[in-house]
């Protein structure tokens, strides 16, 4: 049963993936077809990302109250209305509109399932859970791309994209009954509510350092995912449907990542997972400075490849780095950092590239990518001479 109900998960993720590169795709059709400015997709993705922010932060609640499989199903069911109404929009107006559900349903999945899956599953589990999430993300921007291509229709692509998250909302509700019957769940929830409070992990050195880890590795990844489409056609001249042709590369680099790390995470450890990924997408934006079409393509394959075991990595690694006893308001923090990174750095982006030009893309990518890199390796000594520290106590 726990076995079933973990596809069913893994499906959910699916769906939780499948908005969130659409838009980036679809932009330049977008802001050319209703007539505004390059960052005016700011007004959709602010809304969305806040969103986002406030009903992570809800979630907890909601999840206490109606159950994590409840939770689940109502999100995939809003996220699938959402995406309906930005198939139907007239306006730009509308799909500002749109963003809100959009934003509502997305955060308490992500929030939900990613604790849920932490309870009661292995590490592999996780990777190959965001594993999941990037088939959604490389799914749906290779959908856009064929409406695209057909008759430049991003109405049609949005359309297409909502039937398959349909699809996964109506499946999610079909198999509530399977979360009531895999024991122990209602205990397990239970006991993280009686965890360590945000006063207490707030305290902690090493956690608001990571903070910043998971805004930059978030901020990065999502940049990536909105602006890289936006960059190939300004910059390095493709037309609009290769472009979200690329950004489909870019997320199945991702996906591909994220499920390599899930098959050897047995093997290698989380934290080696982490640097290599690291260093594999600081190589990957140093190519794409090259002023070359292809060599853009191929940097955005491989920034998604490196970027993609981060994020779940580091989620796998927090109750070893702050504590059991820390690990869910630990959890709650970072994943507020991350949705804040998410919410402004593409939007600063947006402004920079109205201003400036796109390319200056991996420029501000290569920024993120350091100071990512920095500060993991500031927590990771300061982790380690804890940890040299507790030891010594215990000899003593």
């Amino acid at each position: 049963m726990a076995t079933a109900l973990l596809i069913v998960i893994f499906i959910a993720f699916i769906g939780l993936g499948v908005p969130d590169s659409l838009f980036g795709t679809a932009c330049p059709a977008i802001y050319a077809g209703v007539g505004v400015p390059v960052s005016w997709a700011n007004f959709v993705t602010v809304p969305i990302s806040a969103c986002t922010v406030f009903s992570s932060l809800m979630s907890a609640r909601l999840v206490k109250k109606f159950g994590t499989g409840v939770v689940t199903a109502a999100s995939t069911v809003l996220t699938a209305l959402a995406l309906l109404g930005f198939s139907l929009s007239g306006s730009f107006a509308f799909l500002c509109v749109c963003a809100l559900p959009l934003g509502l349903g997305a955060g308490a999945i992500d929030t939900a399932l990613n604790n849920y899956v932490a309870t009661h599953y292995k590490a592999s589990h996780m990777n190959f859970l965001h594993c999941f999430y990037g088939v959604g993300v490389s799914l749906s921007p290779f959908l856009m791309s064929l409406a695209l291509s057909d008759n430049a229709d991003w109405h049609r692509g949005y359309f297409i994209v909502f039937f398959v998250q349909a699809g996964i909302a109506a499946l999610t509700l079909i198999t509530l009954p399977l979360w009531y019957k895999v024991k122990g769940e209602k205990a397990e929830e239970e006991k993280k509510f009686s965890s360590a409070g945000l006063k207490q992990v707030v305290k902690i050195p090493a956690l608001r350092r990571m903070w910043i880890v998971f805004f930059a590795a978030c901020a990065a990844e999502y940049t990536c995912g909105s602006w890289g489409s936006t960059f190939l056609v300004e910059s390095r001249g493709l037309s609009v449907d290769s472009a979200a042709l690329a950004v489909t590369f870019y997320y199945a680099g991702l996906a591909l990542g994220r499920f390599v790390s899930g098959l050897v995470s047995g093997r290698v450890k989380s934290e080696k997972l982490v640097w290599t990924g690291q260093f594999i997408l600081l190589a990957a934006v140093l190519c794409a400075l090259v002023p070359n079409a292809v060599a853009a393509q191929v940097a955005l394959f491989f920034a998604g490849f490196g970027i993609g075991p981060v994020f779940p990595n580091l989620i796998h690694l927090t109750p070893a780095n702050f504590g059991e006893e820390n690990s869910q308001a630990a959890m709650s923090t970072q994943m507020a950092a991350s949705y804040v990174g998410i919410m402004l750095m593409p939007s600063v982006f947006g402004l920079l590239a109205d201003a400036f030009g796109a390319k200056w893309f991996p420029v501000y990518v290569l920024a993120l990518a350091l100071i990512m890199i920095f500060f993991h390796f500031s927590v990771s000594r300061a982790l380690k001479r804890a940890k040299t520290l507790d030891s010594g106590e215990k000899k003593v």
